[in-house]
């Protein structure tokens, strides 16, 4: 079995009102990983993620892209503790 790791990711640019989470939610959904993703007051998106490497790799990169009209201009990322998380969702706004 392939050791799970989880990711926090911050990402900041044009990505509110943009089905930035909803597309998100989909590339997760894709490539088998769990989790959330959540709009934050100060117009970023974050989202905690959990899978393996080579998935989370595939994730990130898939970030920069995001949907159609965002504009991603800076991501950050941290390690975190694994959570228990089953399926992937969109949370409300924090």
């Amino acid at each position: 079995m392939t050791p799970t790791t989880c990711k926090r990711f911050k990402i900041e640019g044009r990505v509110q009102g943009v089905f930035f989470r909803k597309f998100t939610q989909m590339k997760a959904q894709e490539l088998g990983l769990h989790g959330w993703v959540r709009n934050c007051s100060d117009g970023c998106v974050v989202s905690l993620v959990c899978g393996s490497e080579e998935d989370l790799l595939s994730f990130e990169k898939w970030l920069w892209q995001g949907s159609p009209d965002s504009k991603v201009e800076k991501i950050s990322s941290k390690v975190c503790e694994s959570p228990q998380l089953e399926g992937f969702s969109i949370l409300h706004s924090h």
